[in-house]
């Protein structure tokens, strides 16, 4: 940890030792990064114990032996945040990479910093977390995959089941690094988003931004008409509680029933545990929908880019 100055503001003189991990002389002077006062986020500070517990993400770069130009960090007033930066080349979500920071795991061009809301160039700095070189990827992919009944939501799979991995493995063999947004169980088909952009990842899976998303479920069995009411209210699961944001039935079949289910929840296998719980299994489910981004009519293992509009709707739905 950084220790203090009598003000209580780091003192990077003394940073010996991220000094020699970095290559950094240890008596040469530190110069601000910042003009006015410090960038305070929204919230409580970042924790320190919790960034040098967190386990780094980061996609090491192939050329790691670069030599920074320059004297160490430079603030650049219309550069990106160094936490978006972070969580943009996928090392962590964003109040993961604030953590890393002030837990000093991350340098720009050879010096520690461990002030949030640093600004940089992400086109020329050269930056390190845990003295490993990350991969700066300013071509963000998003996509959308309508994912098969039977593969798993994994980039990988040890017992050698068919995965998402193996829909995106010439992309990833190219040096794109992709990463699915949430999960869908083996069972479940359907639209599973898979992008390099680790903030916008983080916060459509997060429950607080409530990005809706739409399932259509064959249950076994008709329901009442007071199902709709009881799911918006809310039932009780072995996990805590779960609500609809809405229910519709769509079509009543010989013992079973077509219903359309929207929802920002992402708990593990909860459309099928909440139909369960109030007795319909369910026979059959896909998800149709995340947010403005639509399955529509793609075919079932294909893969295909999300338009400007669809990824906009997106940064707009969870306020980036």
């Amino acid at each position: 940890m950084t220790p203090a100055s009598r003000d209580g503001r780091p003192d990077r003189s003394k940073t010996t030792s991220n000094a020699a991990r970095t290559g950094n002389s240890p008596g040469r002077p530190k110069k601000p990064h910042r003009k006015g006062t410090a960038h305070v986020a929204k919230g409580a500070a970042p924790s320190v114990r919790r960034g040098q517990e967190r386990i780094n993400n980061a996609k090491p770069a192939k050329i790691q032996n670069v030599t920074p130009e320059g004297d160490g960090a430079n603030y650049v007033a219309d550069g990106v945040r160094l936490q978006k930066v972070l969580a943009q080349a996928g090392v962590a979500s964003r109040r993961g990479a604030e953590e890393l920071i002030a837990a000093g795991r991350v340098d720009v061009d050879g010096e520690i910093v461990t002030e949030q809301g640093m600004r940089i160039d992400p086109t020329t700095a050269v930056v390190r977390v845990d003295g490993a070189r990350v991969v700066m990827d300013e071509t963000l992919q998003y996509l959308a995959l309508n994912k098969p009944k039977g593969w798993q939501s994994t980039m990988s799979d040890d017992q050698n089941r068919p995965c998402v991995g193996d829909v995106v493995a010439e992309r990833v063999m190219a040096g794109q690094r992709l990463f699915h947004v949430g999960r869908l169980d083996a069972d479940t088909e359907g639209l599973l988003l898979l992008t390099n952009d680790g903030e916008l990842a983080h916060r459509l899976m997060h429950p607080s931004f409530e990005v809706p998303k739409t399932y259509l479920a064959t249950v076994k069995g008709i329901p009442p008409r007071g199902l709709g009411r009881t799911l918006k209210a809310g039932v009780e699961l072995d996990d805590g509680p779960v609500s609809v944001d809405g229910f519709a039935v769509l079509e009543i079949l010989e013992g079973q029933a077509l219903v359309k289910l929207v929802l920002h929840e992402g708990r593990k296998r909860i459309v099928r545990r909440m139909l369960d719980h109030v007795g319909f299994p369910v026979l059959n489910l896909v998800r149709t929908e995340i947010g403005a981004v639509h399955l529509g009519n793609q075919r079932p293992g294909s893969l295909r880019v999300l338009g400007r509009d669809e990824v906009g709707a997106l940064y707009k739905a969870v306020g980036m």
